[in-house]
């Protein structure tokens, strides 16, 4: 069976998937294999330096398991995430370990090899399974929410347009900020979401909203005065995903409202929370009925390569279509 490897190598999870053409007789069939990076307790984040090295650490391992695990596909390509977004100048180190082991498989089967973004693997994956996938050339927005990046993007084919997000904190740096002050493990968005559903929120926490932009650190601020006060956990839990949720509805609605779009995808690491596109859904229902919200799967929402996998075998089902006279392959 043809199948297709994806790798990413992102700030905190390292990631290898294989996926089959799709269209084919197996459309949406993937494996894949991925670890987070392990941080010291207490710290909030990895250098970079430390990053690549639990990546080349790790990737390998990784990629063993997957092949020894379905020793039945042949490979078709290899594509790897090899800069966080598809704009100029974006670059972190991080993901030349992904980009520098996907060259030496594609050199040693004598396959195709082609690189994407981080970013347009994660819209990729998101996609799966969505009343979107597959529309082709009709525009649709997206909500990119991570410990790495907010922003609201205009998608059409593989252009992503920003419109707006964060100016200073991101989405998933305030859950994990507020989780680790609470003594919770980092990323802390799974163990926050949980003290969250025990708490009682009164919208003590505020973001500040204007157009498509946003500003978290006044929230953080608020938050670490709660605490301070010695306001229970699980209110403060709460306190942050509703910040959260009110904000992102807020930028939902005024992205609709500002580009006509309906279509809006939330994905990353923060939209896999089930709380979070629960407050999410209800608060954008009852400002703008018209938009329709779709979530990736939420085992494709954080990092993961099985997008970067798909895309892969989409370009090489596009040149192989080239070579056959334009039919695809």
């Amino acid at each position: 069976m043809k199948a297709f490897l994806g790798l990413d190598t992102s700030c905190y999870t390292t990631s290898a998937a294989l996926c089959c053409l799709p269209g084919g007789a197996v459309d949406g069939l993937f494996f894949q294999e991925r670890r987070l990076l392990a941080v010291a307790e207490g710290q909030r984040g990895l250098a970079q330096s430390e990053g690549v090295f639990q990546h080349v650490t790790r990737l390998p391992e990784l990629m063993e398991k997957l092949f020894a695990a379905h020793p039945e596909m042949e490979i078709g390509a290899v594509c790897a995430s090899a800069r966080p977004r598809p704009v100029q100048d974006s670059y972190m180190p991080v993901f030349r370990v992904g980009s520098g082991h996907g060259r030496v498989v594609a050199a040693a089967l004598s396959v195709p090899f082609f690189e994407t973004t981080h970013q347009q693997g994660h819209i990729r994956a998101a996609l799966m399974g969505t009343a979107l996938e597959g529309k082709g050339l009709r525009p649709f927005l997206a909500l990119h929410l991570s410990g790495g990046t907010t922003e609201v993007l205009r998608v059409e084919e593989e252009a992503c347009a920003c419109l707006g997000g964060t100016l200073d904190l991101h989405a998933g740096q305030l859950v994990d900020r507020i989780g680790v002050a609470l003594g919770l493990p980092f990323p802390a968005g799974p163990h926050l979401e949980t003290l969250a559903v025990h708490g009682r929120e009164q919208a003590r926490l505020t973001a500040s909203v204007k157009g498509l932009d946003c500003h978290f650190s006044g929230a953080e601020a608020q938050a670490m005065r709660l605490l301070e006060a010695g306001e229970p956990p699980e209110n403060i839990a709460a306190e942050a995903f509703a910040c959260v949720s009110r904000t992102v509805a807020r930028l939902v609605v005024a992205a609709g409202e500002k580009t006509g779009i309906s279509d809006m995808l939330l994905f990353g690491g923060v939209a896999s929370s089930m709380l979070l596109r629960e407050q999410v859904k209800e608060r954008v229902g009852k400002r703008r009925r018209e938009m329709r919200l779709c979530f990736g799967r939420p085992e494709l929402s954080g990092d993961n390569a099985v997008g970067v996998a798909m895309i892969g075998a989409e370009k090489y089902r596009a040149v192989e279509g080239e070579r056959n006279g334009g039919t695809d392959y």
